[in-house]
């Protein structure tokens, strides 16, 4: 999967999940179902996979034998930097924990679930 192909997925893979979470509120509208700064969450969630799926692809062009590495590479950091956000955000906030545990961890699983397909997708192509 290219470069390119992937953007084109990955943006419409990302409204896809904005057009849920937008609606959640109004399908379920005596309910907390996102935290105040959700879209900051998703944002960078987001921003982070997009940046940690283009690490892994660089990395697997380069030496396709270290492709692995370059995949574990870019998961470890993707979660070392979800992990301080994580930190950073519940120490500046007052809000329900479990919500924003929720939020954030059900977006992870999202977007590395898409990011790690397509890196699958990518070294599919590479044993042909």
């Amino acid at each position: 999967m290219s470069l390119a192909k992937f953007t084109l997925y990955y943006l419409i893979y990302t409204l896809i999940l904005a057009g849920i979470a937008y609606a959640l509120p109004f399908l379920f509208p005596g309910t907390l179902l996102l935290v105040k700064k959700f879209w900051l969450v998703f944002g960078f969630l987001g921003g982070l996979t997009y940046i940690a799926y283009i690490t892994a692809f660089l990395g697997i062009k380069m030496d396709p034998q270290a492709g692995v590495m370059a995949i574990m590479g870019s998961i470890v950091l993707k979660m070392i930097f979800s992990l301080a956000f994580v930190l950073i955000y519940s120490l500046n906030s007052t809000e329900k924990g479990i919500v924003f545990a929720l939020n954030f961890f059900s977006l992870y699983l999202l977007f590395s679930f898409f990011e790690i397909y397509s890196l699958l997708c990518n070294l599919r192509h590479q044993n042909k």
